[in-house]
C-alpha cells in the first residue's frame, strides 16, 4: 500500500538534493570563471606567446557563462517546481491528518457513548432490583432465613448479568446482611458504612434516585476496580417509602471497559500506533486499550472547553477526544473519550 507520507517525505528529500547540488555547481562554476579570468591576465602578461592560451580561456569563460545561465534556469523552474510540489504534499498531510482527527474524534464519542449506555442500563438494574420482595424482606425482618433467600435471589440475578462481580444488601447501621457470591466474596456482616455510595444511597429521597462513583479497587472484592451503583432499599419496595437499607452494585468495570476501549474499529497498521482510552472528570486514565497507566497515569488533555475535537502536540501526535454525552436521565460523570494517534514516521 502507497503511504501518502513517505511520497511527500522523498519529495523534500529531492528538494533539498536538487538545491543542495544547484549550489555545488554554482559554487564550481564561480571558481572556473575566476580561473579562467586569471588565465586570461596570465595570457595578457605572455603578449604573443600567450594568445593560443587566450582563446582556451576566452572559451573555458564562455562555458562557464553557459552554465550560469542554465543553473539559473534549473533552479528556477526545478526548484521553484520541486517547491510547490512539496507546499501541495504537506497541505494534502494536513487535510489527511485533519480527517483523520475528525475521524478519531468521531471513535472517542462512539467510545463514551457505548459507556454511557451501559452505566445507564446498571443504573435502570440498581433501581428494579431494590424493589425486589425478598431484597426488601431481607432488610425489614433481617432473619437468617430472608437473609438466605436474598443471597439465593441475587445469585440468580448475578449468573444471568454477568457485567456484575457482586450484588449487597446493606442495613442501614452500613451492615452487609447478604451477597450474590458469598463463597467468592465473604463479606457478610462487614462494616461498611464508610463508603461514600452507601451514604448518599441512604440519603436519597425517592426510589427513583441513585448513587454512582467514579472507578475505584475494592478491597472486599479481591483488589477488582468496579463501578459502584447504589440505591436506597424502601419499605414495601414503594419509590416514596421508608429507607430500610441500600442495595449495592459493583460493575466489572477492567472486563467491561476492556472491550469498549479494545474494540475501537482501527485498521492493524492504524493499531501500533494509537492508544484509546477513558479519563475521569480528573483526566485519570480509567481504561487503557494498552493496559497500561489505569488508575495511575493522568492524561494531559487540552480539551480547550470544547466537548469533542482533536489537537496535535508538539511531538506530533494527535490527540483526538469526546466528552461523555450522557444517555436518558444519566448525566455522565464528565468522563471523556480519547484516542491518541502518534505519527508513523519520521518527518
Amino acid at each position: 500500500m502507497v503511504n501518502p507520507f513517505e511520497i511527500v517525505d522523498l519529495t523534500h528529500e529531492v528538494r533539498k538534493l536538487a538545491i543542495s547540488k544547484i549550489s555545488d555547481i554554482n559554487d564550481i562554476n564561480r571558481e572556473t570563471t575566476f580561473l579562467a579570468l586569471n588565465a586570461l591576465i596570465e595570457a595578457a602578461r605572455a603578449g604573443d606567446a600567450g594568445r593560443g592560451f587566450a582563446v582556451v580561456a576566452n572559451q573555458v569563460k564562455h562555458v562557464s557563462s553557459r552554465i550560469s545561465e542554465i543553473t539559473t534556469v534549473l533552479n528556477k523552474e526545478l526548484a521553484g517546481s520541486l517547491s510547490r510540489l512539496t507546499d501541495l504534499g504537506d497541505t494534502m498531510i494536513e487535510k489527511m491528518q485533519s480527517q483523520e482527527g475528525r475521524r478519531f474524534a468521531d471513535l472517542a464519542l462512539n467510545m463514551i457513548d457505548i459507556i454511557d449506555r451501559n452505566l445507564y442500563e446498571r443504573s435502570c438494574d440498581i433501581r428494579w432490583w431494590a424493589t425486589d420482595s425478598a431484597v426488601v424482606e431481607c432488610t425489614s425482618a433481617g432473619t437468617n432465613t430472608t437473609r438466605q433467600h436474598a443471597a439465593q435471589r441475587m445469585s440468580v440475578i448475578l449468573d444471568s448479568y454477568t457485567v456484575y462481580l457482586d450484588l449487597w444488601i446493606v442495613d442501614k447501621s452500613g451492615r452487609v446482611l447478604a451477597n450474590g457470591r458469598p463463597n467468592t466474596y465473604p463479606i457478610s456482616g462487614t462494616d461498611v458504612s464508610s463508603l461514600p455510595c452507601f451514604r448518599s444511597a441512604l440519603e436519597t429521597t425517592s426510589g427513583a434516585d441513585f448513587v454512582t462513583s467514579d472507578i475505584e479497587v475494592s478491597p472486599w472484592l479481591k483488589s477488582a476496580r468496579v463501578a459502584t451503583y447504589a440505591t436506597a432499599i424502601r419499605e414495601h419496595g414503594a419509590p416514596d417509602g421508608r429507607p430500610l437499607g441500600v442495595l449495592m452494585a459493583f460493575f466489572d468495570w477492567s472486563k467491561q471497559s476492556a472491550a469498549v476501549v479494545k474494540g475501537v474499529r482501527l485498521s492493524p497498521e492504524e493499531w501500533k500506533h494509537t492508544r484509546c482510552i477513558i479519563v475521569d472528570s480528573t483526566f485519570r486514565v480509567i481504561a487503557s486499550s494498552d493496559d497500561k497507566g489505569i488508575l495511575e497515569e493522568s492524561c494531559n488533555l487540552n480539551a480547550g472547553g470544547r466537548s469533542t475535537g482533536f489537537y496535535r502536540t508538539t511531538g506530533g501526535e494527535t490527540i483526538s477526544f469526546a466528552a461523555t454525552p450522557g444517555y436518558e436521565n444519566y448525566k455522565g460523570l464528565g468522563w471523556y473519550g480519547v484516542v491518541i494517534h502518534r505519527p508513523s514516521h519520521d518527518r
